[in-house]
């Protein structure tokens, strides 16, 4: 699994913000060809995007294109024209408003036409599905399963508000009036098992309120206590507060790389199934569990600090 703690929203029709996203500590960079891009700079984007892909120092860097959403004129020229113009640089696509599992098979088969064509390793390249509305909810569980290339699912909360008519135009926050319990936590719950079940990884929408970097850690790690792997970005004030948030303590991050030894330890050469360790006792579930936040640690790139002593 890629690491996603911190995914970076650049308009593709900026080349000065698509130069500046190659410089930030963030995890994944989509360059938008859909909701920050006009109608008429739509075209002149995907060259920009192309331009940038082919030319600039993306290292350490997860590659996505935005391209716009199934009902626009505009998508299938964004696939064929970013893809071939600059395939071997991309690491996936993002479709916005997913609302079918057929939405996902459209984009599955023609990345494999365009790879076949110009002789790219056919299914490469990934495919993040953005569910935005309530049809995109309900149908969750078969988009997660309609392709092998997809990757991740993706919460879009602006457009999903207005599709359910909640009576609130600050996105993310609690709508005025829902004073018990969180207003997104069906939603967020929803997509979690939708992408669980496939293995996939889900992402946390952005935080509107770009200068309320506490509001934006506040509900980060709402996202993140429930298991979420990131959330986007659209402002570099934002980025370390995501990283921090979707990475597992150094603590935790010690102790869960103690449970993993332990247990290796204490199974094998022992043969012993439950033990303990300090005083807490550790079994397979305490190793599942310890898999989790040990490979978040080390994505996020934390070095241990602590070892398993018999």
């Amino acid at each position: 699994m890629r690491s996603r703690r911190s995914v970076l929203a650049v308009p593709g029709s900026n080349p000065r913000f698509l130069e500046k996203a190659q410089t930030l500590p963030v995890d994944e960079v989509f360059l938008d060809l859909e909701d920050s891009v006009a109608p008429l700079a739509k075209e002149q984007a995907r060259g920009n995007i192309v331009a940038a892909l082919r030319g600039g120092d993306w290292t350490g860097k997860t590659r996505v294109v935005r391209v716009n959403d199934l009902t626009t004129r505009w998508t299938y020229r964004d696939v064929i024209e970013v893809v071939e113009g600059a395939g071997e640089f991309v690491d996936c696509v993002m479709l916005p408003k997913v609302q079918d599992p057929s939405d996902v098979v459209w984009l599955d088969t023609l990345l494999t036409q365009i790879e076949q064509t110009m002789g790219y390793e056919v299914g490469r390249i990934g495919i993040e599905a953005q569910i935005e509305n309530a049809r995109g909810l309900v149908n969750a569980d078969a988009i997660a399963g309609s392709s092998k290339r997809l990757e991740t699912l993706v919460f879009g909360p602006a457009d999903f508000m207005a599709s359910v008519n909640m009576r609130t135009l600050v996105v993310g926050e609690q709508p005025p009036g829902y004073e018990e319990g969180d207003a997104y936590h069906y939603i967020l719950m929803r997509l979690l098992m939708a992408a669980r079940m496939h293995d996939l990884q889900v992402i946390d929408g952005p935080y509107l309120q770009i200068k309320d970097v506490e509001g934006f850690r506040r509900v980060a790690r709402r996202a993140a206590a429930l298991g979420f792997d990131g959330k986007w970005v659209l402002h570099p004030s934002q980025v370390d507060a995501a990283n921090e948030v979707f990475s597992p303590t150094q603590d935790d991050y010690d102790h869960a790389e103690l449970i993993l030894e332990a247990y290796e330890y204490y199974t094998t050469v022992e043969k012993r199934g439950a033990v303990m360790l300090g005083d807490e006792m550790i079994d397979e579930a305490s190793r599942k569990m310890a898999l989790v936040v040990a490979a978040k640690g080390r994505a996020a790139g934390l070095q241990r600090t602590k070892t398993f002593t018999p």
